[in-house]
């Protein structure tokens, strides 16, 4: 009678601390958010509110990094601030100069393409 009354505490004990050990089950995973806006490969992902702003070719030329200004280059019709960019230092990089429409020299003079530009804020667009 005490062996059993061992083994029946005995068994007790242990589906008391597996039942109280901590789970190793991963946390669920919010679903993910839906959106209504059509995201393209060509198109950049930044608010709204950030393409409102319209340039011209003028106007981007005081953007051109020096004496204080900040530096924007447009590329493909859009307008992305590089001066927190560190090769954009003092508005220019490697020949070239911030306050420009650099789309033909990024496309098809630079090294790495368009694809640096991701992650670059953009502060508007281009018009003509």
């Amino acid at each position: 009678m005490k062996k059993k009354l061992i083994i029946l505490l005995t068994l007790i004990l242990v589906f008391t601390l597996a039942a109280c050990a901590p789970s190793e089950e991963k946390p669920a995973e919010a679903p993910p958010q839906e959106t209504t806006e059509e995201v393209t490969e060509d198109t950049p992902s930044e608010s709204s509110d950030d393409l409102e702003k319209e340039f011209t070719l003028e106007e981007l030329a005081k953007f051109n990094g020096k004496d204080g200004n900040k530096a924007y280059v447009a590329v493909d019709g859009y307008v992305y601030d590089v001066t927190d960019v560190p090769p954009w230092n003092g508005g220019e990089h490697n020949g070239y100069e911030a306050g420009k429409d650099l789309s033909e020299e990024i496309k098809t003079k630079s090294p790495h393409g368009p694809g640096k530009l991701e992650g670059v804020p953009i502060v508007g667009k281009l018009v003509e």
